[in-house]
């Protein structure tokens, strides 16, 4: 397990498979939660996790692929793309500068 404080989050990827639907709403749920934040929130196909991404948020069926293409990053499985407690836990850690365990 890792640990990540939230003020040391400044870029969050959601990544996904294909690079459509779900993920992209959840995206700009993300933008909308975070936009008086430091952070900015890209959403990006698995295959394209930027390097300088600080924290990758993903689908729990695509965690193993995405920790295989971006060792060493936190990567924070959900399992639902709207109110997953995953994503909330994300948004307040940043939000109040606290630690995350991932």
């Amino acid at each position: 397990m890792v640990t990540i404080n939230g003020k040391d989050i400044h870029k969050l990827v959601v990544a996904c498979d294909a690079g459509m639907g779900s993920s992209v709403m959840l995206a700009g749920t993300l933008r909308k939660q975070l936009g008086k934040s430091h952070v900015t929130v890209e959403h990006t196909a698995v295959r394209s996790i930027p390097a300088d991404a600080d924290m990758v948020v993903c689908h729990e069926g695509l965690a193993a692929r995405v920790r295989s293409a971006a060792p060493g990053k936190p990567v924070v499985p959900f399992q639902i793309f709207l109110g997953d407690p995953a994503i909330t836990r994300v948004v307040e850690a940043i939000q109040q500068g606290t630690d995350l365990d991932v």
